[in-house]
C-alpha cells in the first residue's frame, strides 16, 4: 500500500492533483480541504495517501492531515459509502463538524452532505457514533492511536486479515496505553494474541 507521497505538484485542481515524485506523476484524488492547503510550485509537498483497489482500477486518495485520512478510512468502512462519497463528505464538512453531527445524531445536516440520503445518514450515526468524538472534546485514545503511523498500519494489516476494525482499535488502544509494542510488527503480534 502507498501510505504517503512527497513530491512537487505539477497540476492542481479542486478534486485532484498530479504529484511528480522523482519523475513519476501520481494522480491523487483529494477533498477540497486538502486542495486549499496544498500549493502548486517548486517546493515539495507531502500527502498522506490511501490506495483504493478494485478489480479494474487502482486509485490514490490524498489528504493533508492524519485526521482527514482517519475519517476517510472510517467512512469507507460504512456499508454504502465509497471513496468518492467519502471525499464529498470531507469536501463539504470539516472533521470536527462531521464528528459533531454524528455525536448529536443530526440527520438533517448529514442528509445535506453530497451522496447521503436518510438511510445512509442513519447508518453513519449507528456505525460511527462510538468511533468519533464530538468537536471540542479532548479526543478519545482511539483517535490518538489513529494519528500514529505504526498504529494505523497495524490496524490496516489486521483489518485485511478479517478482524473487526472496532475490536482491533480497542486492543491496540489497550496495548499502547499499557506502554507496549512501539513498532508495527510488534503491535500486530501482540494484538493477534489478544484478538
Amino acid at each position: 500500500m502507498i501510505g504517503y507521497l512527497r513530491g512537487r505538484i505539477v497540476d492542481r485542481q479542486p478534486t485532484r492533483i498530479i504529484l511528480d515524485v522523482q519523475g513519476v506523476g501520481y494522480e491523487v484524488f483529494i477533498p477540497v480541504s486538502t486542495y486549499d492547503r496544498l500549493q502548486q510550485g517548486d517546493e515539495p509537498v507531502s500527502v498522506l495517501t490511501y490506495l483504493h483497489v478494485r478489480e479494474d482500477v487502482l486509485q490514490l486518495y490524498g489528504f493533508a492531515s492524519a485526521e482527514e485520512k482517519s475519517l476517510f478510512l472510517k467512512l469507507i468502512s460504512v456499508s454504502g459509502i465509497g471513496p468518492r462519497v467519502a471525499l464529498g463528505i470531507l469536501s463539504s464538512s470539516t472533521v470536527d463538524e462531521f464528528s459533531e453531527h454524528i455525536a448529536t445524531a443530526n440527520l438533517a445536516r448529514l442528509k445535506a452532505l453530497p451522496g447521503i440520503g436518510k438511510k445512509t445518514a442513519e447508518r453513519l450515526v449507528i456505525e460511527l457514533k462510538d468511533k468519533l468524538s464530538p468537536a471540542g472534546s479532548s479526543g478519545s485514545v482511539t483517535q490518538m492511536v489513529q494519528s500514529t503511523d505504526s498504529a494505523e498500519d497495524a490496524i490496516a494489516a489486521l483489518v485485511s486479515l478479517g478482524y473487526s476494525r472496532q475490536n482491533i482499535e480497542k486492543v491496540i488502544t489497550k496495548i499502547l496505553r499499557d506502554g507496549g509494542a512501539p513498532d508495527v510488527e510488534s503491535l500486530i503480534k501482540v494484538a493477534l494474541r489478544q484478538l
